[in-house]
């Protein structure tokens, strides 16, 4: 189910920062916070597309 949040609630609203479990090594992902929700982007393709999380979704990712 698509929401009406707007492109602008997903704008970065701060770095993105890379996941700890990433060791380091070349596959990693990156997460910004956004007034929505979150920004999820490919490290090696800063400038490729992204995912746009909500808060929810994000918070389930992470309590698995």
């Amino acid at each position: 189910m698509r929401s009406a949040s707007s492109s602008a609630d997903f704008a970065p609203a701060g770095p993105f920062r890379k996941s700890s479990r990433s060791g380091g090594g070349p596959n990693c992902v990156e997460l910004a916070p956004a007034a929505a929700g979150w920004v999820v982007r490919d490290s090696k393709q800063p400038n490729g597309p992204v995912l746009h999380l909500s808060h929810a979704a994000v918070a389930a990712l992470v309590a698995r």
